[in-house]
């Protein structure tokens, strides 16, 4: 008994003393980017922007794989059970972490026990869009036509949770409107109902609306943020539409598993800082609506904080439960 729990020990031993020379050969192998979202969304296209500038920084194929369910749930949460070595990211974003924890009391993860941040990424408005064949040009009309039509008229998000459904819930909460709520499980099936007028409104992420916005496939309202954004210039914000108190944006960020040591962390805090201030990375984002954050762990951590706060605050007066 004594032989093998020396044994054990000495293999123990081994195994921690190798472990500064694993970290040191990072990376060795391919890189997995875990997005907690479907294909086609927001977080989805950051992921495979950001693999490949990191990888090529790193020296090693990144590959994006997509874990989709529950509000982000599922992909976080394998990220936060897998082995700390550097090997499996998470491109984390509002729903998963500054807002789950007020929303599910069983939530299999925390979010800044379970993760340790490696770089904000950018934040971005959403945008309230309605289908073309909506009779309605403003948000003062869309409030006046909700209300003509109380309970009849439906908006999209990719979950009960998602900053969507959340936007949804406060502006109904602020105009005192009553609409159905119609989960999907990601963007591109909610737009294509949107386009078909089978749903008549969203609060969606900027980045996968701008074509059909600027198209004319869908009529944009308002966004979310606290000033107009530049992509759309024409479009005013939710506050200045008449709720001066409405104002969202999600943001992005990278995320290891708790454990990874800290020189691995700060290698990979470099390559995705590298890869964010790439002029064409930049030129990338923007045009997609977002703004570059490349903010190192802990003022990543102190955001994520403070956003909790906030939307906890939020959820926990408008009683929003998950559906």
């Amino acid at each position: 008994m004594q032989r093998r729990h020396l044994i054990q020990a000495m293999g123990l031993g081994s195994l921690l003393s190798s472990w500064p020379a694993l970290a040191d050969d990072y990376p060795s192998r391919p890189i997995t980017l875990v997005s907690p979202w479907a294909a086609g969304g927001t977080n989805d296209l950051l992921c495979r922007l950001l693999a490949k500038e990191a990888g090529r920084s790193l020296g090693q194929p990144m590959v994006v794989d997509n874990k989709a369910g529950a509000s982000g749930v599922i992909g976080t949460t394998a990220v936060a059970r897998s082995r700390p070595d550097g090997y499996t990211l998470t491109l984390g974003s509002t729903p998963g972490y500054a807002t789950a924890q007020a929303l599910y009391p069983n939530l299999p993860y925390d979010p800044l026990r379970d993760f340790v941040p490696v770089i904000g990424v950018a934040t971005v408005p959403n945008v309230l869009v309605v289908s073309p064949s909506l009779p309605v040009n403003s948000v003062r009309e869309l409030i006046a036509y909700l209300k003509a039509h109380p309970g009849e008229m439906s908006y999209s998000s990719v979950g009960p949770g998602s900053t969507q459904h959340l936007c949804a819930r406060m502006f109904e909460r602020m105009t005192g409107t009553e609409m159905i709520h119609v989960p999907y499980k990601g963007t591109a099936p909610a737009m294509q109902d949107l386009l078909a007028g089978r749903i008549t409104l969203s609060f969606e992420n900027m980045p996968p609306l701008l074509p059909q916005i600027r198209s004319g496939g869908l009529k944009a309202l308002a966004v979310t943020s606290a000033q107009r954004v530049s992509q759309l210039p024409n479009v005013p914000t939710v506050a200045e539409s008449g709720l001066p108190d409405f104002t969202a944006s999600v943001w992005y960020a990278v995320f290891a598993p708790a454990g990874v040591p800290a020189s691995i962390v700060e290698r990979l805090q470099k390559a995705f800082e590298a890869a964010l201030r790439r002029p064409e990375s930049m030129a990338q984002l923007s045009n997609l609506g977002l703004t570059t954050l490349a903010t190192d762990a802990a003022a990543t951590r102190a955001f994520i904080q403070a956003d909790a706060a906030k939307w906890g605050g939020i959820i926990r007066s408008a009683g929003i439960k998950p559906e």
